[in-house]
């Protein structure tokens, strides 16, 4: 009789903890990686980290406080060298500051631009669309966080040229500026230069290219008062102050009192035109985004 045993069968063994059970979950299994649900707050801490970390950012407003503080400066030291106590009399001093902003907001146009832009030349868009795919928050995000910065870059370099003209022409025969014209040549300005970027901003995204988006923003902002100085014909009068009236150059001119034509908009209303501006060109901007690949 044989004695040759069948040799034993081990069981098998045991699933680990972490295994999922047929037709379960993952059971007794935490990863060690926070799961948090994503919101705006992460998208604009991402394109805040985005503006502030590229030399572009630092080269257009250095180049932007440069011009609005140097040509603001030099136009108030030439008024205060060529002027008696009679040739300001009832002028707005704070008015000077008009040509240091406009030339400077050629750099918020540009910066604006870049902003969204230049994503699409570096194929970063791809990575940002990758990490945040919700396409509604990556352009609400871009436009709050520049907006947030074109707002305050203008808004303290126009309040220090503000306060040394005041301070410069007080002795000139101008008049003393009001409540309300400090906060037009301040806050109302930054709005408008900060809105103006905005759309610069919307326009890089519907075009993808700067170097086109930049020219069609500078072609905005210039070729209404150019084309108007040469409509010298009677037939075209009416389009000629058209023009005029709503030209960027003229609307902010009227944030100091100082508009170039006696009709057309006036107070806040520069606000408001650019703020619908903004609106619509955003709007397209977002459905563009939804229906165009990256």
């Amino acid at each position: 009789m044989s004695t040759h045993q069948p040799p034993m069968q081990q069981a098998p063994a045991a699933a680990p903890t972490w295994q999922a059970a047929p037709g379960g979950a993952y059971a007794g299994y935490t990863s060690p990686i926070p799961v948090v649900r994503t919101h705006l707050g992460h998208a604009l801490a991402s394109e805040w980290t985005k503006i502030r970390s590229v030399r572009s950012t630092m080269w257009t407003l250095g180049v932007f406080v440069v011009l609005v503080l140097g040509i603001g400066l030099m136009a108030g030291a030439l008024v205060e060298s060529n002027s008696d106590s009679a040739s300001l009399s009832g002028e707005n001093p704070l008015s000077f500051g008009f040509f240091g902003l406009l030339l400077g907001s050629i750099c918020i146009i540009t910066l604006g631009v870049l902003t969204t832009a230049s994503e699409y030349g570096t194929g970063m868009i791809r990575t940002t669309m990758t990490a945040c795919p919700s396409r509604a928050r990556v352009l609400a995000a871009k436009s709050i966080v520049f907006f947030a910065v074109a707002f305050v870059a203008t808004l303290v370099t126009s309040t220090f040229v503000a306060m040394v003209h005041a301070s410069m022409l007080e002795n000139t025969g101008a008049r003393t500026p009001t409540g309300g014209d400090w906060f037009k040549a301040t806050v109302g300005i930054s709005l408008f230069v900060a809105l103006l970027g905005l759309v610069s901003m919307l326009i890089g995204s519907v075009i993808r290219h700067s170097a086109g988006a930049i020219t069609i923003m500078i072609g905005v902002v210039l070729a209404p008062l150019v084309l108007a100085l040469f409509m010298a014909t009677e037939s075209l009068s009416k389009l000629r102050e058209w023009l005029f009236e709503y030209s960027i150059p003229n609307q902010l001119s009227v944030f100091y009192a100082n508009s170039l034509t006696e009709s057309g908009p006036s107070g806040w209303d520069p606000v408001w035109i650019m703020l619908v501006l903004a609106a619509a060109v955003y709007a397209g901007a977002y459905a563009l985004l939804q229906s165009r690949d990256v």
